[in-house]
């Protein structure tokens, strides 16, 4: 089990990238959780909003750049992309650290650098999730996405506890500062891979209908119609989770930022084993999407009953697993039936879909939260996980059962 979990790391490309990714992931989660903690305790008074505000702001750049953001990590050296986009995230943080070390941070402050590291990000994600595929062969390239999520939900686990220390012993502003100094791994890595056995992506060809292009693509593919229409319901309504976690601790459980940083570094080990299994899982399939929607809607709805911080991070490990286990899947899904040249299109459709529609869901969640209590806004997530399982179901009724050639305008999986 574990040679077919961990084969990836054999090929030195990856492991390097992976160590670098994984030193940069923690930082990447230290600032979150300092981020929202920021405007829940000092820049408010305990507001969801403000904390849903902050990751609209954030995740809406998937949406707005979504027509150059695809199109820029099919048609460019994704190398020499991530070196430039990891660099100007550093640098971000570097400022939003600087401002909260001086005591001189604001509210807007926080809103412009959330914006502005989104509109990074968007240019950056689809670039980074289908880099794996440069790292590797298609063979490989399951195992190394899963991989990929392990490493980064193993720094959920880590980020967020150290986030918690480092909040109370020095300030938000400390945990910023570690973050901008993480990138410097990720930028190492990247500047020490061998050229040579890199897998160079066939890239698209210059054309103003990329976006349009795509679109019919995915209009003639009912797999990928039916994953897009899963991951805007859950993107939107059901992976809100800083509004949840901090919500429920601060204003249900009355607890510090050490239990706010505990109960979000819990779910990572959710996370962390959907991981694992799915690296070692042989190949993904439409009814783990209809699993894992299931599982993550029956969690959120537990965990708004739970009573108290520790029965709340039972559910938590529940809702991580399910969480991992649908959102891998379905990128290994997708790049795995799509055509090389649509890649990173495809994804940034993913990304759109899953991560860009958190401006409407994100508001939305963060005022159920004031307005009826942290156990109603676990209750949306719930529903968008249950509809979302409909879809899948749906999907299988229909579609299940057959197997066809790639670009023939249907899936090759079949399960």
């Amino acid at each position: 089990m574990a040679t077919s979990t961990f084969h990836s790391l054999k090929i030195f490309n990856y492991r390097v990238w992976a160590v670098g990714s994984f030193v940069s992931n923690i930082g990447t989660w230290m600032q979150r959780t300092a981020q929202d903690w920021l405007v829940l305790t000092e820049l408010t008074h305990h507001s969801g909003s403000a904390v849903g505000i902050v990751m609209g702001l954030q995740f809406g750049p998937q949406l707005l750049l979504l027509p150059w953001s695809g199109y820029a990590a099919d048609r460019f050296d994704r190398r020499k992309l991530l070196m430039a986009t990891q660099a100007a995230s550093g640098l971000l943080a570097l400022v939003l650290g600087f401002l909260a070390v001086t005591c001189l941070v604001q509210l807007w402050h926080v809103y412009v650098l959330a914006f502005l590291s989104g509109c990074v990000n968007a240019i950056d994600m689809p670039a980074r999730q289908t880099f794996v595929s440069d790292l590797v062969s298609d063979d490989n390239l399951s195992n190394a996405v899963a991989l990929n999520s392990s490493s980064i939900n193993l720094a959920q686990m880590v980020g967020p506890a150290v986030a918690g220390i480092v909040i109370a012993a020095l300030g938000c502003g400390w945990a910023f500062l570690i973050n901008a100094a993480s990138f410097g791994a990720v930028l190492a890595s990247l500047g020490l891979l061998r050229a040579g056995e890199l897998h160079p992506h066939v890239r698209a060809t210059r054309s103003r209908g990329s976006l349009v292009e795509a679109l019919r693509y995915v209009r003639s593919r009912p797999d990928l119609r039916a994953m897009l229409w899963m991951l805007f319901l859950i993107g939107t309504f059901g992976l809100n989770f800083p509004i949840f976690i901090s919500t429920m601790s601060v204003k249900y459980f009355h607890g510090g930022a050490s239990q706010y940083g505990l109960l979000t570094s819990v779910m990572a080990v959710g996370t962390f084993a959907g991981a694992l299994l799915a690296a070692g899982r042989e190949k993904p399939s439409f009814d783990v999407l209809f699993v894992g929607t299931t599982v993550l809607g029956m969690g959120l709805a537990f965990a708004a009953v739970m009573p108290n911080a520790w029965l709340f991070g039972a559910a938590l490990v529940v809702i991580g697993v399910s969480t991992l286990t649908f959102t891998n899947s379905t990128s290994s899904l997708m790049q795995l039936s799509t055509e090389p040249t649509m890649r990173g299109r495809v994804m940034a459709l993913r990304l759109a879909m899953g991560v860009g529609a958190t401006p409407i869901g994100a508001p939305v969640v963060g005022w159920v939260a004031d307005a009826f209590g942290p156990p109603w806004a676990l209750g949306v997530g719930a529903a968008s996980g249950f509809i979302a399982a409909i879809v899948a179901l749906t999907y299988l009724m229909k579609h299940g059962r057959v197997r066809v050639r790639l670009g023939e305008g249907t899936s090759p999986l079949h399960q």
